[in-house]
């Protein structure tokens, strides 16, 4: 009956999430840190099965998922979800400080903007950054690193 009510009595401890019994069992492997099943080809360990299915796919190169509208392909299904509200325009995830929307719910790098969080230091001028993209790009600075060519003049960059 429970497959018909989609009712997962079995409630996660840790994380709140809910289960069926057996399902419950095995979703505990990932707050134990256990990784019992390996992928063949690399031997990355995963928790569960349906995430080395998922990884998998790095390997073979396959994306089931693909947008009706633009025909972008995703390895994942939860890729696909988020990408189109590219074409929707939702952004259903705020930050609780300053209402600021996101498609993404990737809300730990906003907040770096109210924290003045800055954990990535330069070790040559120990300039520090919130991004490690942005300590990337820094450092060209010292290292005069050109890596991004014009198209038309062929004259070279540190920045894209």
């Amino acid at each position: 009956m429970r497959v018909h009510t989609e009712e997962k009595p079995f409630r996660c401890e840790i994380c709140s999430k809910t289960y069926e019994k057996g399902h419950l069992a095995r979703h505990m492997r990932v707050h134990r840190k256990e990784k019992p099943i390996s992928c063949e080809i690399c031997n990355k360990a995963f928790s569960v099965k349906g995430t080395l299915v998922k990884h998998k796919r790095v390997h073979t190169m396959e994306k089931p998922f693909s947008c009706e509208i633009c025909s972008k392909t995703f390895y994942e299904k939860g890729h696909l979800v988020r990408h189109m509200r590219v074409h929707t325009k939702e952004k259903p995830f705020s930050c609780e400080i300053c209402s600021k929307t996101s498609e993404t719910g990737n809300l730990v790098r906003h907040m770096k903007v109210h924290t003045k969080e800055k954990p990535f230091r330069c070790d040559l001028c120990s300039k520090t950054f919130s991004e490690k993209s942005s300590l990337v790009k820094h450092i060209r600075v010292h290292t005069k690193e050109k890596p991004f060519r014009c198209e038309l003049c062929s004259k070279f960059f540190s920045k894209a």
